[in-house]
């Protein structure tokens, strides 16, 4: 009967002991949360609601690296005007952010 009892004990410290082994696991995953998960869906969030007011005469740039000015706009079609008369139509998503015109000055040194 003595065996029994201490084999018992053993049981109820192994379960906590389980438990122990799983917080630096619980812990890896709260600090990938805040660090990594949360921002990127905030920029995702803050890039949507980009798209969504996008307006005629903006000036944007695609994700390939395309300046153009917002001639026309659909639910997902975007034409913008690239160079005086060419214009191309590009997916909305493709749309990266807005083109800063810095006009013709030189870098900062």
């Amino acid at each position: 009967m003595n065996g029994v009892a201490w084999a018992a004990d053993g049981a109820a410290a192994g379960g906590a002991a389980t438990f122990a082994q799983f917080i630096p696991l619980i812990l890896i995953f709260v600090v990938f949360y805040f660090l990594l998960i949360r921002p990127q869906q905030k920029k995702a969030k803050a890039h949507q609601q980009y798209l969504s007011n996008l307006r005629k005469g903006d000036k944007v740039i695609t994700g390939g690296g395309i300046h153009g000015q917002i001639t026309n706009l659909s639910d997902s079609v975007v034409t913008l005007e690239i160079a005086e008369g060419v214009r191309v139509k590009v997916n909305r998503g493709a749309i990266a952010g807005s083109a800063v015109d810095n006009g013709s000055q030189a870098p900062a040194r």
